[in-house]
């Protein structure tokens, strides 16, 4: 202590000398005590200043510990060393007593504020996640609320008007009325194929049949339309899974197919599902040009990037590995049980008599 306050340190010590002591000691004054370090002999009575130290770390402190040696004592004090002590000092030699003191101090406010700071940054970077969530489900919410509209209020109204036009043509006589008829009833298909499109790009009725159908479709409708052989493998006929899950799973099939159709120039895509040890992973690759490491890099690729967001705010993740013989993309997920929680309790008014190639949609009329 007096070499200490000759160095101009301001010091307020305690001294124990029983390991009841020097728990209750450490027991003061919240998670650290009051104390910014710990001076300890090697050997105490029934204590010896290894389990002096296993004693700190065990109550979760951060303190520095000081361990101050007698020569004989030096391999227990290299033994402390490696198990987390500060530093160590011989008892005939404390010249090294201040500095130190001070490094270690030092050390521990460095220590404790980088830990801070990343407590800091997880929190937020979990709060993050949580937000991204809130918004996928929300955005998820209100495309099937939007498609319920469009299905009802839009739907209902063309297929009124298709009534109407077909009264008209069975009862009219001239010929000019009729071709009219003809014409806006060709119109009136166009309409109604728009809004099959817009149904089925904000809420696929097709989800509500579980993951393994939708995918099938999607990549049947995907050849159809691309003329690019499509291929679907499934591990499991109809896994159960959350509602987030399945929702992130289609929206990344989706968003990898159009990047195949767009820029991969490939004629053959594969999708593949595997359901193994807790975790979900969707495989599609494509025997395309490939991309470059500055392509899958680039700072506007916000498709991919809101793919990676997606995936990350439910536990998983997802990669992209590119060659000049095709692209690979692979999402992985955490199985949990079935969110029923989450599922969209109104989502079954999708459910009409669906036409052959399109099921988000109502029958012919």
């Amino acid at each position: 202590m007096r070499l200490m306050k000759r160095a101009g340190l301001a010091v307020q010590a305690l001294r124990v000398d029983s390991e009841r002591a020097y728990l209750d000691a450490l027991g003061r004054g919240g998670d650290d005590g009051p104390w910014d370090l710990v001076l300890s002999s090697c050997r105490l009575p029934g204590l010896t200043g290894l389990a002096a130290l296993e004693r700190l770390k065990a109550l979760g402190h951060m303190i520095p510990f000081v361990l101050v040696s007698d020569a004989s004592d030096e391999p227990m004090a290299v033994e402390a060393m490696r198990q987390g002590a500060s530093d160590y000092l011989l008892k005939d030699n404390l010249t090294r007593l201040v500095p130190a003191v001070l490094k270690a101090m030092e050390r521990h406010v460095q220590a404790r504020d980088k830990q801070q700071t990343e407590l800091a940054l997880l929190k937020s970077r979990q709060q993050l996640r949580e937000l991204a969530q809130h918004l996928q489900n929300n955005l998820e919410q209100e495309r099937a609320a939007i498609a319920r509209e469009i299905h009802d209020d839009v739907g209902g109204a063309l297929t009124a008007l298709k009534f109407d036009l077909a009264w008209i043509a069975r009862h009219t006589t001239s010929a000019d009325v009729f071709e009219r008829t003809q014409t806006a009833a060709d119109t009136l298909t166009q309409a109604f194929d728009a809004t099959r499109r817009l149904i089925h790009n904000l809420h696929p009725a097709i989800l509500e049949e579980g993951l393994v159908p939708a995918l099938q479709w999607i990549t049947g409708t995907f050849e159809k339309r691309t003329g690019i052989r499509a291929s679907f493998h499934s591990s499991h006929a109809q896994p159960e899974l959350a509602r987030s899950v399945l929702l992130t799973v289609f929206r990344t099939a989706q968003e990898a197919l159009t990047n195949v159709s767009k820029h991969a120039q490939a004629s053959q895509v594969t999708l593949d599902l595997t359901l193994t040890a807790g975790m979900l992973s969707l495989e599609v690759s494509d025997n395309g040009r490939g991309m470059s490491q500055a392509e899958l890099n680039k700072t506007q690729s916000f498709g991919l990037r809101g793919l990676r967001e997606r995936a990350d705010t439910i536990g998983g993740w997802l990669d992209i590995s590119s060659a000049p013989a095709g692209t690979t993309l692979i999402l992985a997920l955490p199985l949990k049980h079935k969110d029923k929680a989450n599922a969209d309790p109104s989502a079954s008014t999708l459910r009409e008599v669906r036409s052959k190639d399109d099921p988000t949609f109502w029958g012919d009329l």
